[in-house]
């Protein structure tokens, strides 16, 4: 209520300013349209894909622009300025369609087999708590373990935390760099791989088996961030270079620090080949998984990691636990795997 009557007294004082009547009713046009354009326009990119250059930042935060666009549409009514609240009001319509389905209530799914619980970590540049990571893994009983920015002191500083006593079982990419990813398993990993995109980001990927399921593959996600301008291109490929769900071939599982939300165009079209995000399959989609702890800025948090399962498994869980030292938190999911 304070911040519709603060955009409402705002609005009135951009017109108080005029001279005369005829010039308070344009003032008033005028301040309307400046507070509804820019949610029409993240409307419209977002439905379009649109995003390029900085808008593929502004695009992440949709849920956060979905929650205020109802203040300009309350500012023009309170005006009786109907064209510029019809606007309004498909904005806030077109924003709430896109963003609410996430946030609603799932139901826990089973598909017969064996269950698998796994969980993704950025620990950024190396720089989180090796000790919290095991003990997450530990407490949670953690089976398959992914885990984005490793380098070699981390690694040797999670050896002696005693993530070898949990999840035995490795494949980890050279750690002279950090956009390297590892796979940690409480089982056995076949058939073990490196996929690397052109912008030299890697990706381990295994195959896990548990008694009664089918073999399910596995792979550690980091793609491209958009830091820059010039990081865009890159980020757009990184995202179409994941490997697409598919029905009739090997049972697949993406999780990692894919850098985008759901509301990012690359992204849609990789939930399109069959995925299903783990978050917003049970309603949690809202819930951030990153945040900025480092660069002198406080913004709030946006879901950019993922668990993404194909068409054929299921989700029984899903969590999100603070990870000390990463500007990332860890993501939890319970997988129901289908049987062999």
């Amino acid at each position: 209520m304070v911040s519709v009557l603060y955009v409402k007294t705002a609005l009135q004082q951009v017109i108080a300013a005029a001279p005369d009547q005829r010039g308070r009713s344009v003032a008033a046009a005028v301040a309307c349209w400046l507070a509804v354009t820019p949610g029409a326009a993240l409307a419209a990119v977002r439905l379009g894909g649109w995003e390029r250059g900085p808008l593929v930042h502004l695009v992440a935060y949709t849920p956060y622009a979905a929650g205020l666009s109802v203040l300009p549409l309350l500012g023009a009514l309170g005006l009786r300025r109907w064209k510029a609240a019809a606007v309004a009001a498909l904005s806030l319509a077109a924003l709430t369609s896109v963003v609410l389905p996430r946030a609603l209530p799932g139901v826990a799914a089973d598909v017969g087999g064996p269950r698998l619980r796994v969980l993704t970590a950025n620990i950024k540049h190396g720089e989180a708590d090796p000790a919290a990571l095991v003990e997450l893994v530990r407490e949670h009983k953690i089976d398959v373990l992914a885990v984005q920015e490793l380098n070699a002191g981390f690694i040797a500083a999670f050896d002696a935390a005693g993530i070898g006593a949990e999840l035995p079982h490795r494949i980890v990419d050279d750690p002279a760099i950090y956009v390297n990813g590892g796979l940690y398993s409480r089982v056995p990993l076949t058939d073990p791989g490196i996929h690397q995109h052109e912008s030299g980001f890697t990706q381990a990927y295994a195959t896990v088996t548990l008694p009664g399921g089918a073999p399910l593959v596995i792979e550690s996600v980091h793609s491209c961030a958009p830091l820059s301008l010039a990081d865009v291109p890159c980020w757009f490929a990184g995202l179409r270079g994941q490997r697409a769900a598919t029905s009739d071939g090997p049972v697949r599982l993406l999780m990692g620090d894919f850098n985008a939300t759901l509301d990012h165009g690359p992204m849609r079209a990789l939930l399109a080949t069959g995925y299903e995000d783990a978050a917003a399959n049970m309603g949690h989609g809202l819930a951030g998984t990153w945040r900025p702890i480092d660069h002198g800025f406080s913004l709030p948090p946006i879901a950019i990691d993922h668990i993404l399962i194909d068409p054929r498994l299921a989700i029984r869980e899903y969590a999100v636990w603070p990870l000390p030292g990463s500007d990332h938190s860890a993501v939890f999911a319970e997988v129901s795997l289908p049987p062999v």
